[in-house]
């Protein structure tokens, strides 16, 4: 280990800030629920069906130091790892909001920086991956707007739309005029869309696709992180009710999210503060009582929060 390194890794743990250099260094505390989170991992690797869960803690106690830890094991596993806290700024209740976050903090295997334009940039018109990629988007998606922007994106020399449907992909969306416009320049055609793509309503096709062209490039799946789910008790009862559904996405994913593993961690004293002093159940009742779907996807991810694993406090040889 470098003395830089290992410099940074002292200074993480004097100060209590976690680090994922701290996290991939100390990766063996905690190793009844590292047994229980890396299982659930990798059996998505293995079969390629999404799946979610959470675990507890008590303030302090290390939650997003286990994040780092799953983070570092992860892109070790040569998975893409995406890491957010939730909040106001980064609201799960908005997925199109959460989706353009999640991009901003996406790491390919091994990397340093977060970001995945490059390996796009990479793809030429007419390869392998790019007309798989094409065929995906016109069959499996929703809406096909993404379609119809990756056949302009692979025709076009124009840098200001390239970078405009690059931008797409990260979450800033471009509108459809945009894509009608080079689309029928380089293709001679006009783009047909099938419905209007709307971002709060179709913006799961971006989580759907990305997690495909991730599996496309080469890697064995997408580790997403969520910590500091606990802000979500801080919002108002309709929002909360509505991020339930936001977590649902994840936990319970459709099946046209490809090898992802959601993981979020929160506060152990969320069932007390919110789900109990709050009524939760009720809540959900009250707010869904017009739409059974609803109703039962929240009350699912409740449960799943009242019987989330919780951190075991440290053994005197771990600390």
């Amino acid at each position: 280990m470098s003395e830089f390194k290992a410099r940074h890794i002292i200074e993480a743990l004097r100060s209590g800030i976690p680090s994922r250099a701290v996290g991939a260094y100390f990766s063996e505390a905690r190793p009844g629920m590292m047994r229980k989170i890396l299982s659930r991992m990798d059996q998505v690797k293995e079969t390629g069906r999404s799946d979610g869960m959470i675990f507890t803690g008590r303030y302090g106690e290390g939650k997003t130091h286990l994040q780092n830890t799953i983070f570092c094991l992860a892109s070790d596993a040569n998975m893409v790892v995406s890491f957010v806290p939730l909040g106001k700024e980064i609201p799960i209740d908005k997925p199109y909001l959460l989706y353009q976050k999640l991009m901003a903090n996406t790491y390919l295997p091994g990397a340093a920086q977060p970001g995945f334009r490059q390996k796009i940039e990479e793809l030429t018109a007419g390869s392998g991956v790019s007309s798989q990629l094409l065929a995906y988007a016109a069959q499996e998606l929703e809406t096909d707007k993404i379609y119809y922007m990756l056949k302009a994106y692979w025709g076009t020399s124009d840098e200001e739309e390239r970078l405009a449907f690059l931008s797409d992909l990260e979450g800033d969306f471009t509108t459809s005029s945009v894509i009608r416009k080079s689309y029928r320049r380089v293709t001679s055609k006009t783009a047909k869309f099938r419905q209007n793509f709307s971002k709060t309503k179709h913006s799961m096709d971006y989580y759907y696709f990305m997690s495909h062209l991730f599996r496309e490039l080469g890697y064995d799946g997408w580790v997403i992180l969520f910590d500091e789910a606990e802000l979500i008790g801080r919002m108002g009862k309709k929002t909360r009710m509505k991020s339930y559904l936001g977590m649902d996405l994840f936990l319970n994913p459709d099946p046209r999210l490809e090898s992802v593993f959601s993981l979020f961690a929160m506060s152990s004293s969320y069932t007390e503060d919110v789900i109990d002093r709050r009524n939760e159940q009720a809540g959900v009742r009250e707010v869904f009582a017009d739409d059974e779907d609803a109703l039962k996807k929240a009350a699912c991810v409740i449960s799943d929060i009242l019987n989330a694993p919780e951190l075991a406090p440290l053994s005197k040889e771990e600390t």
